[in-house]
């Protein structure tokens, strides 16, 4: 068998190792011809994916990368994982699913397979997705073609998350359909978790991240509210999780990142209007956590000034560009929000991450582009008014920070257990 992953990034780029592992010969597509280029020559641009994995999988036989949309008619199945981003109004952007749907079609073969991974409201795989296979090809979706949708469940940067054990949810078009895709992922994943229909599948996927955002909001707002009552959040928090039922902990922080937590939760407030729908709950979450950078810059503000300094004509170096510890993605990372409203008060920013080593150009933070991390010395660390904790990356010497840096806010408890002189640590 042989199939195509469209999407060589943090989803596409571990599902289709996996699937090569199995036996099953991957064609991997992207429209990035230097990614492409890399892995056809066994190299890695993703941190937690070393290059001897990538030069394995070529040298096995089983993986190839290519951008040539036109080889899909060498394959049995089609698994769709390219970005579902948010336009500049907080509201869906789905082109990337409609244009590798376009560029798909005309290649589509009687009894193939598409599924589609790429996280969306309920309705994308049924009704828009099928449209424009349908349209580009002249088969019908559930007579001609299988169609289905299997929500993606990476965890960057976590060593115990592995494909192969991650159950997989599947709904497809027909029963039929579902089947199909039920076969193809079995081939590759342990257990396989079949549903009634895409949208049932996708509303899954929007369900677990929703769960994550509003308990995120929850604990962030209960930081702010202990922290004025002179309780430590992150001490109730641990006392709490000692609880053996009823209760699961979540972590506070400067903000929410990455491409799934501030982002899914939109795509089920924006598609819920159309069924005359008020998602208030998800809303409020989502404004809690949007106002949390404000709270770290004023506690940064709170740290300078008792150290008798404005925040305007200090230097402030963030400890972390990417959106969650140990991985190299930076999207949606409430770190490039606290750098521009700090830098919007007149402080000069500055930020380091060893994962991050230059900044690459982004649609939100372009003017960022090309800026590079700091070096990590006593020089450069002490050179510093204040250093604010963003991402806790594990690598991070955080005995050294302890000693070189002037003041430190930290907002992910990282300096918890660290010897350092009274007074330098604000937890924000």
């Amino acid at each position: 068998m042989k199939i195509a992953i469209v999407g060589l990034g943090y989803v596409g780029l571990p599902l289709s190792f996996q699937f090569a592992r199995s036996g099953v010969a991957v064609l991997g597509i992207d429209i990035d011809g230097s990614k492409v280029s890399a892995l056809n020559e066994g190299k890695s641009y993703i941190k937690h994916i070393a290059s001897e994995t990538v030069g394995e999988m070529v040298k096995s036989g089983r993986f190839s990368a290519t951008t040539d949309f036109g080889r899909i008619g060498e394959v049995n199945a089609i698994i769709i994982c390219v970005p579902t981003p948010l336009n500049k109004n907080r509201e869906p952007d789905i082109s990337y699913i409609l244009e590798t749907g376009k560029n798909i079609a005309p290649n589509l073969r009687k009894d193939m397979l598409v599924v589609l991974e790429s996280t969306t409201y309920p309705g994308t795989t049924d009704e828009d997705l099928r449209e424009v296979l349908e349209k580009g090809s002249g088969l019908k979706a559930g007579r001609d073609f299988h169609l289905a949708f299997s929500p993606e469940r990476e965890d960057p940067g976590n060593p115990d998350s592995k494909v192969a054990i991650i159950p997989k949810v599947v709904g497809g078009y027909t029963p039929q359909c579902l089947q199909s895709a039920v076969d193809l992922y079995s081939k590759a994943v342990k257990t396989v978790v079949p549903v009634s229909s895409c949208r049932v599948a996708e509303a899954t996927k929007l369900l677990e991240n929703t769960f994550r955002g509003v308990n995120i909001a929850l604990v962030n707002e209960l930081k702010t509210v202990y922290s004025a009552m002179g309780i430590d959040v992150w001490e109730v928090i641990n006392a709490a999780k000692t609880k053996p039922f009823g209760f699961m902990p979540f972590y506070p922080g400067p903000g929410l990142g990455g491409h799934c937590i501030p982002i899914d939760p939109f795509y089920l407030t924006w598609k819920a209007r159309e069924y005359g729908q008020n998602t208030r709950f998800i809303e409020l979450a989502g404004e809690i956590n949007t106002s949390m950078p404000a709270y770290v810059v004023n506690r940064v503000i709170e740290a300078l000034n008792d150290r008798k300094k404005a925040l305007k004509g200090s230097s402030v170096l963030v400890l972390g560009l990417a959106y969650k510890p140990n991985v190299d993605d930076e999207r949606e990372s409430p770190s490039y929000t606290l750098m521009e409203m700090i830098s919007a008060r007149g402080a000069k920013v500055a930020y380091y991450d060893p994962y991050v080593p230059v900044i690459r150009p982004t649609r939100e933070h372009a003017h960022w582009a090309g800026v590079k991390s700091v070096e990590w010395n006593q020089q450069t660390i002490a050179g510093f008014d204040l250093a604010l904790i963003s991402t806790h990356h594990a690598c991070v010497n955080y005995k050294e920070l302890a000693d070189w840096a002037r003041c430190i806010v930290d907002t992910r408890n990282a300096m918890a257990g660290v010897p350092v002189q009274a007074g330098k640590v604000w937890k924000a």
